[in-house]
């Protein structure tokens, strides 16, 4: 039986966390931690699993009062961040990540206001795990398409 852990990452970008996840695996295959009630979710309304094909980019999305927990445990993406927040320290800072096992097996809290978007990296589909802190509400989530030219972020 083996247990990997990744080394902690610090993001550039105020609010985001990003926090090891433990992967225990043996030949028959691996149990992948990704949230506990004493870590750093506080409130808990719903999980969900986004499918994620080779190449394809789900960008741009905030939301105004729910804080997301992302893990990627299928796959691989690259998640971006973009920060317009008026009041915050890494206002028009822009961070890229690359999630997925089992280098980049991590959990990433998104705060409100925190634009971000992903993209399918590697050849085959990945599956980005959410477990956000309220059940989701149409209205208080903002998206904008990829290419939009406000986004100062080049997807490739």
């Amino acid at each position: 039986m083996v247990k990997i852990v990744n080394n902690p990452k610090t993001s550039k970008i105020e609010g985001v966390r990003i926090v090891p996840l433990a992967q225990i695996s043996d030949e028959r295959g691996s149990v992948l931690h990704m949230i506990r009630n004493e870590g750093p979710l506080c409130e808990f309304g719903e999980v969900y699993f986004s499918e994620v094909l080779p190449g394809k980019i789900k960008a741009w999305k905030r939301h105004k009062q729910m804080t997301q927990n992302f893990a990627v445990p299928l796959g691989q993406i690259k998640l971006a961040f973009y920060d317009d927040r008026e009041h915050s320290r890494s206002k028009g800072k822009i961070e890229t990540l690359v999630l997925g096992r089992p280098d980049n097996y991590y959990l990433v809290q998104v705060p409100p206001f925190l634009w971000y978007g992903f993209q399918g990296i590697g050849s085959t589909p990945s599956i980005l795990a959410n477990c956000a802190d309220m059940v989701h509400e149409p209205e208080e989530s903002e998206s904008h398409d990829y290419t939009n030219p406000d986004f100062p972020f080049l997807w490739k």
